[in-house]
């Protein structure tokens, strides 16, 4: 319809106002077009959001019921656990500490379209209930599309696309509460039927409702081992989107859908979190740049 056509066309007018200010006033950019989306001295231009703690953490006046049991978030802006901190020194840097002790999000304030992200991350030795056990992956995530706010509709995680970020897993992907086509194959033997990239299969929607995962695996695992820095990258061009593991493509994504609207709508901008969820994990080197077109070395 003609409105919806002047809305959207003045939605992605102020997002790239919002990009270019949030490029503006971040750490700086370089000559390369690159920008820092964290200062290295505190959260400026970040937010935080944390689900109910699990019973055995201690957070004074946040209420439990008669089992003990939290029985309400911790919500945004506070942080009484220091689960999003800054550590000094790590391998002789700087790096954004997330403990995991509780479920939640480190969420930018700006919203992003049509750019390259890329970050570092290392996984440290502390896990939390319920992750905790031996076997349990260490687990976070990066969201992108990114189109709710913390905590709607009951929603641990706010509808998003996952580059997920787990030991022996990274570039996976999950469409929380969404909806994105990958190109992907049955793997056989599986029981539900598991799905994994491959750029010569057709495509295949995935959407995390209706008891489904949402999930798609990538192909091939290009994760380093437990203790060293790994180097994430996300493209994301209009309707298409990249994940990249340590140089390496792991899955190409095209038509990402919200689903919480009357009818089927495309996300291609949003605000972009980085998960708590269990595991300690250490982010630095976060950084983004536009893009006019899906840079050559991933076309």
């Amino acid at each position: 319809m003609p409105g919806e056509d002047l809305v959207s066309r003045s939605h992605r007018t102020l997002l790239l106002v919002v990009l270019g200010t949030c490029l503006t006033n971040t750490a700086g950019t370089s000559d390369t077009g690159w920008t820092s989306l964290w200062n290295g001295r505190d959260f400026d231009g970040w937010t935080t959001w944390m689900q109910r703690p699990e019973p055995g953490s201690e957070v004074p006046g946040l209420r439990r019921d008669e089992d003990g049991r939290y029985t309400e978030p911790i919500g945004s802006g506070r942080d009484p656990l220091n689960v999003f901190t800054i550590a000094a020194d790590v391998d002789g840097r700087k790096a954004i500490r997330i403990s995991g002790e509780v479920f939640g999000e480190l969420r930018t304030k700006a919203s992003f379209k049509d750019y390259h992200l890329r970050l570092q991350f290392k996984w440290g030795s502390r896990k939390w209930p319920p992750r905790d056990k031996p076997e349990t992956p260490r687990d976070s995530g990066l969201l992108y599309h990114v189109h709710a706010e913390p905590g709607v509709g009951g929603r641990t995680w706010a509808r998003s696309i996952e580059l997920q970020i787990q030991e022996h897993d990274v570039g996976d992907l999950y469409a929380i509460g969404s909806a994105i086509a990958v190109r992907a194959r049955a793997i056989p033997a599986t029981q539900p039927i598991a799905y994994r990239y491959d750029p010569a299969a057709e495509w295949t929607f995935f959407s995390q409702s209706q008891g489904a995962s949402g999930r798609c695996i990538k192909q091939p695992d290009n994760e380093r081992p437990t203790g060293e820095w790994n180097t994430v990258e996300l493209v994301a061009f209009g309707e298409d989107s990249i994940h990249v593991v340590n140089g390496k493509v792991v899955m190409r994504l095209h038509g990402p859908l919200r689903i919480d609207t009357p009818v089927p709508a495309p996300v291609t901008s949003g605000p972009i979190i980085l998960q708590s969820e269990g595991a300690e994990v250490f982010y630095r080197d976060i950084e983004v740049r536009p893009i006019t077109a899906i840079p050559d070395e991933f076309r």
